[in-house]
């Protein structure tokens, strides 16, 4: 519901900007519409729902063993980007979940592309990080 809301006001707001379109495409300004949509959803969210308020759907494949090990590890994931800075978080979900390229992520984020390389590289090291330290405490 919160794409569908986001991916509308941004086609919305795409259509009624007034002045020229700053950006070397059309893909690139659309994202970055939808991404300072996305962190000012984020921003609501957080203010009201903790992240151990989620609930996350069991997957029928697994054990209880299995699906309980999933959560932990998934809200671990979960808790570990949100310990992120807010434009390492950016550039990462931009790079692994819509899958663009270094240098459309510069346009979006309006950094450079190695600059980009470098916000990707260090949000995943951390995110290892925290997996890391989950598989010790286990052990």
């Amino acid at each position: 519901m919160l794409a569908d809301d986001i991916t509308a006001e941004t086609f919305v707001r795409a259509w009624t900007a007034s002045g020229e379109i700053r950006m070397p495409t059309v893909k690139s300004y659309l994202f970055s519409i939808a991404k300072n949509l996305c962190l000012d959803a984020f921003r609501e969210k957080a203010r009201r729902v903790g992240l151990e308020e989620v609930e996350l759907l069991p997957d029928p494949r697994t054990g209880l063993e299995d699906e309980l090990e999933f959560r932990s590890d998934l809200k671990a994931v979960l808790a570990g980007l949100m310990k992120l800075d807010q434009t390492d978080r950016a550039a990462l979900l931009l790079r692994v979940q819509e899958e663009m390229s270094y240098d459309e992520i510069a346009v979006v984020l309006r950094i450079s592309p190695s600059s980009a390389r470098v916000k990707v590289h260090r949000a995943r090291l951390k995110l290892m990080q925290t997996g890391n330290a989950r598989q010790e405490s286990r052990a």
